[in-house]
């Protein structure tokens, strides 16, 4: 029987996925659930799972921050990714990470269905339009150069809520931290692109399509 853990922040996302995968994945599995990175390296300690359907967006400890993590420790673990943020802004990061693949929660759920099949055979699952760009990038031979390439995931999960217009207070909340740690991600943020105001981060985020 194959084992799968879902961690998402929000109990009704959760419900939806174990609901969507008990109505059509074929093979017989047991699903668990947590609602933070920390629950889940408690359920993972505890007991051996397959997959891991991963969302990036968590109070505390990001999803890329998790990610990064568990395939350091657990390599043999297959993570994907359901997230609420775009293609283009995460999954060729997750991937090399470490994702198995990458969902975003718009996706159908028979969608849904294929790619966790696809990840417990031991496979991995892109998207058609994920793979053009996959392709493109090591066509490239070489990273983009983008300073933004070079933020952590909270840094960079940062200068998108910014980017989006959220105040320090928003953000905070959101991610489970507080307005002080905000302000050092921005002020890391703002080291690091160059950049002087909150203003500027606006335009930057715009300039390269990071806002969904």
């Amino acid at each position: 029987m194959s084992k799968i853990l879902v961690v998402d922040d929000h109990a009704v996302v959760r419900q939806g996925i174990i609901s969507i995968l008990e109505r059509s994945l074929s093979r017989a599995f047991y699903c668990a659930e947590a609602g933070t990175a920390g629950e889940a390296e408690a359920k993972l300690s505890q007991e051996k799972y397959d997959v891991l359907l991963l969302d990036l967006s968590m109070p505390g400890m990001s999803g890329l921050d998790l990610l990064e993590k568990l395939h350091r420790e657990r390599p043999e673990l297959r993570i994907l990714i359901l997230s609420m943020h775009p293609e283009e802004q995460y999954a060729v990061r997750a991937l090399s990470l470490g994702a198995s693949g990458y969902l975003t929660k718009e996706s159908a759920p028979a969608e849904l269905v294929v790619a966790v099949n696809k990840v417990l055979a031991g496979g991995r699952y892109i998207s058609s339009a994920l793979a053009d760009r996959l392709a493109e990038y090591l066509l490239s031979g070489k990273e983009t150069g983008l300073p933004h390439e070079a933020l952590s995931a909270r840094e960079r999960q940062v200068l998108v809520m910014i980017g989006a217009g959220k105040v320090p207070k928003q953000i905070g909340a959101e991610l489970g931290i507080s307005e002080k740690t905000v302000s050092t991600y921005r002020s890391r943020i703002l080291s690091k692109l160059g950049l002087s105001s909150t203003t500027e981060i606006i335009r930057y985020a715009i300039k390269h399509d990071l806002i969904s």
